[in-house]
């Protein structure tokens, strides 16, 4: 299908020009044909939809590189929890009871949730990944997967299983589905659950498919205190000494990285992905985003899972980065307003490696794009469009996402995805789960 976005303001994310005002944008099998200014066109190009650009505002869909999409299941489940009470005593012995079909329709409603706030791709880490896969391939929306080596607690005795054979499976199956929409890479849950054999023999898996590692690093004190304790370098030094890092890397959180942790994920090129509203929610702490983006760490957003969060709304994610570094660095001109934009656009779609791909708006990229509504009471006047975005927009403004040159919603309207049948089925099967009649 060709598409005409047509006399749209435009955000692109590209730092040779980051807002184009009142520009005609064409999308060809799945490609962005052409930018032009307002009435130019490419020669021989007859649009098979025009989408009109009064009171709208076009950008890159937004990228969530981290979260559990089937937590949706758990959503307002265990709160005001610190992070181990919460993840061993509530939320392991929960997911020991899930299902195929409870996964299926979670990550269902995780990507209605996602897509309705302006996500087009996304990073996900979780369980009974086959499920997540057939989601994804579903509803239209980009997807880097990871799948762990090892399963744990298993079977009555509760014992660790080695899946390795399952990962080979997946990646064969997945990756680069559907002309390279879904990625495939490595769980490694976290230098705490895995061992360093583990970690050496998760490191060589994932280059053997040649491709990369999805992570949880350093999200507390606890953790650095307990990997020091047990292998006396913290998890970001034990990983780099059992080769993650020697294959691409989106390492989760990061709240208590070293100076010295710092230094070498520069030197290693490890993506961070940032997690705001989840670290300040389970009281962890605040990652130092400011000094990583002054030494060239590219650092993306994160929303982590719904039990954590308690949402995936990366407006509301953008909008919490930005504010709470100028905060507590005291500092206004930190994690400025593109900068932010950036790090849930461009900087996620190369972290989960889609970089090449999309993320910005320019011609050549896969059209992942997002319009918003700007006729709204809180967006008036737009007097700079990248401050709306990041200090006045809200996740309900997103009126159309346009993912591989194809439209998943419009005029709010979810066109792969029945989201009335998707909710019900949640708030069945997480009844069951949780035992909540």
């Amino acid at each position: 299908m060709k598409i005409l976005l047509k006399n749209m303001n435009l955000i692109t994310s590209d730092t040779a020009q980051m807002y184009i005002k009142g520009a005609n944008i064409g999308i060809e099998d799945g490609y962005i044909s052409f930018i032009g200014a307002s009435g130019e066109s490419k020669s021989g190009f007859v649009p098979d939809r025009i989408i009109d650009g009064a009171n709208k505002l076009a950008m890159p869909g937004l990228v969530n590189t981290h979260t559990h999409c089937a937590m949706t299941l758990l959503r307002n489940f265990a709160n005001d929890l610190a992070l181990q009470e919460w993840l061993f005593n509530r939320v392991f012995p929960a997911e020991a009871k899930l299902t195929d079909e409870a996964v299926y329709w979670g990550t269902l409603l995780g990507i209605a949730e996602m897509i309705k706030t302006g996500t087009t791709a996304f990073a996900d880490m979780y369980l009974h990944m086959g499920m997540v896969a057939n989601a994804v391939a579903q509803s239209g929306i980009r997807a880097n997967l990871s799948i762990s080596p090892l399963k744990f607690n298993a079977g009555e005795k509760h014992e660790t299983i080695d899946e390795t054979p399952l990962c080979n499976e997946f990646y064969n199956k997945w990756n680069s589905y559907d002309n390279g929409r879904i990625k495939v890479f490595i769980e490694v849950h976290s230098a705490y659950l895995f061992n360093t054999a583990q970690l050496k023999e998760a490191a060589q898996l994932a280059k053997s498919l040649n491709t990369g590692i999805q992570i949880h690093i350093l999200e507390t004190e606890l953790e650095r205190e307990e990997t020091i304790k047990t292998y006396g370098v913290d998890s970001a030094e034990i990983c780099y000494k059992c080769g993650i890092f020697d294959v691409p890397v989106v390492a989760a959180h990061c709240v208590y990285l070293s100076d010295d942790d710092i230094e070498l994920f520069g030197e290693r090129q490890v993506n961070v992905s940032h997690n705001p509203s989840s670290n300040l929610k389970l009281g962890s702490g605040i990652a130092r985003v400011p000094y990583l983006l002054e030494r060239g760490i590219n650092v993306s957003i994160g929303t982590d899972g719904a039990a954590s969060n308690n949402n995936l709304n990366m407006f509301e994610e953008m909008h919490i980065a930005a504010l709470l570094h100028k905060g507590i660095n005291r500092d206004p001109s930190v994690v400025s307003a593109g900068q932010a934009i950036r790090m849930a656009t461009v900087n996620g779609a190369k972290a989960i490696g889609f970089g090449s791909e999309t993320g910005c708006i320019k011609e050549g990229m896969k059209a992942d794009i997002i319009i918003l509504d700007i006729e709204k009471p809180h967006l008036c006047p737009v007097n700079d469009p990248l401050a709306a975005v990041v200090y006045s927009a809200q996740g309900s403004d997103v009126d159309t996402v346009i993912v591989d040159g194809k439209i998943l919603m419009e005029n709010r309207e979810l066109k792969t995805l029945d989201e009335e049948k998707i909710i019900y089925k949640v708030r069945k099967l997480s009844e069951g789960l949780l035992g909540i009649s």
